[in-house]
């Protein structure tokens, strides 16, 4: 069981700004559902990262396996293939869902923190452990989901975990992003 608390991150990077048309392409990828917008997605990913980090295993954030069956994918999967690919690195799916959640898109700070409590396990902590640890996932909205997925990993053992997303909504605008996804009913 993996519990979160404190900052759980040695790093975060993100390509851009949760606006306008990179807004537009991660809606078209995730909820429109076209796949194929997974490889120049992820070109924009090398674009974020500094070119001096080095990490061992690319871990995509997972979904539980309802939510992925009814998606059809796993967005940040897709996105994670080809980053590990290029830097040579294992793709690893140790870190997996315990639980279904609720989706957090319409959710408070708070209501995703709690949401997300005890949601991930790590099967085989032993190919973690000692490990620099990158965590793949679309969007960095308050962070609950990564610094989840991150305590779990580093409980596991891992010696650094970083997280890189395509997009990072601002403080400023989380409340505004929030409340726009639970007025279309988006998740």
């Amino acid at each position: 069981m993996c519990r979160e608390g404190g900052a759980n991150f040695d790093a975060v990077y993100s390509f851009g700004e949760y606006d306008g048309a990179l807004r537009g392409l991660i809606h078209l990828f995730k909820y429109s559902k076209i796949e194929t917008l997974a490889q120049p997605l992820s070109r924009l990913l090398v674009r974020a990262l500094p070119r001096e980090q080095q990490f061992d295993m690319i871990v995509p954030v997972p979904m539980h396996w309802r939510k992925r069956w009814e998606r059809g994918f796993n967005q940040a999967e897709l996105l994670a293939q080809p980053l590990a690919r290029r830097y040579g690195v294992k793709l690893s799916r140790n870190l997996r869902r315990r639980r279904y959640t609720r989706s957090q898109a319409a959710l408070s700070e708070a209501e995703r923190q709690r949401n997300l409590k005890d949601s991930f396990r790590v099967t085989h902590p032993e190919q973690i452990a000692g490990r620099r640890v990158l965590l793949v996932d679309d969007v960095l909205t308050t962070g609950a989901t990564l610094r989840a997925a991150a305590a779990c990993v580093k409980a596991a053992g891992a010696a650094r975990v970083s997280a890189l997303t395509l997009a990072r909504v601002e403080n400023r605008e989380v409340r505004r992003t929030v409340a726009a996804l639970a007025a279309t009913g988006t998740n």
